[in-house]
This record gives C-alpha cells, structure tokens and sequence, in this order.
C-alpha cells in the first residue's frame, strides 16, 4: 500500500469505529485525537485507496450526516437557549 502500516491501520479503524456508533466527524476527531481536516482527509482520499468497500459503507453514513445536519444544529440551538432562559 501507499501509505505506511501505522496510517492504513488508523484509517481503518476510524472508519469502522464510524460504521459500529455512527458518530460525526467531528466527535471521531476528539476521540481520535485528530483534527477534523485529518479525518476528512482519511475518509476522502485515504479510505478509498485502502478499501473501496468500506469506503462505500462510510459514505452511506456520512452522506446520512450531511442531509441531517440542519436537524441536529437546531437541536443543539433550541437546547442552548433552554439552558440560557433556566439560568
């Protein structure tokens, strides 16, 4: 492969994490200790060079987190203006 053992086994791990918890890329970033670019990075180039289908599962999922994303930014909005008006 392209890339050496310690990042093929990274990206690797990353991606299953996400198809087992269906986490975003972001919270995969903090549990990973990565930077969010690092993960796009992972999934977009990486992942699909090193296994094409479990590249395809990812994109289900991350195609998923695209189309939900305006859902979960109000939720988190109405949740911090809950918590504001408790205060």
């Amino acid at each position: 492969m392209y890339l050496n053992k310690y990042i093929e086994n990274r990206v690797l791990k990353e991606a299953t994490f996400l198809l087992e918890t269906n986490k975003t890329i972001r919270e995969i970033a903090k549990i990973f200790s990565l930077s969010k670019s690092t993960i796009h990075k992972d999934f977009q180039e990486r992942l699909p060079k090193i296994s094409p289908s479990l590249n395809n599962q990812v994109l289900v999922i991350l195609n998923d987190h695209l189309n939900t994303r305006h859902l979960k930014g109000g939720e988190a909005t109405k949740r911090k203006y809950q918590e504001q008006k408790v205060k």
